[in-house]
């Protein structure tokens, strides 16, 4: 098992690793819309759904893997009525198929964030 870790993603916020490797199966932590060179959020569910996935891309590609390695991803939201907003650009990162998905809304995330997404990959 090997702690994976990029600065090129934020760096967790707690007692976690940015991802757990397994040799076959990658789990990532779940990704805020943080800006990994400044530590802020960006601005808006938009900017920070888009940046929420390239944080995942980022620690996967730390893991030799890419968003087409994910089976599974769970995306937390803030409000749910934000959900086809995130949906759509979402939909713009997964190619040759979407994986498997959980989406709920939840009261708070760190950082007062608007989205959170994570994700199980296998090699």
């Amino acid at each position: 098992m090997t702690h994976v870790s990029t600065p090129n993603a934020p760096a967790a916020l707690g007692p976690y690793s940015q991802a757990v490797d397994t040799g076959s199966t990658v789990y990532c932590s779940g990704q805020l819309g943080l800006d990994p060179a400044t530590g802020n959020l960006a601005d808006g569910v938009q900017a920070q759904t888009h940046q929420a996935l390239k944080n995942l891309q980022a620690v996967l590609n730390e893991a030799g893997l890419s968003l087409d390695n994910v089976v599974k991803t769970t995306v937390f939201v803030q409000d749910l009525a934000d959900f086809g907003t995130v949906n759509e650009i979402y939909g713009t990162y997964f190619h040759g198929g979407f994986p498997a998905r959980s989406c709920v809304q939840i009261a708070a995330l760190p950082k007062n964030a608007l989205v959170e997404i994570e994700c199980i990959a296998v090699r």
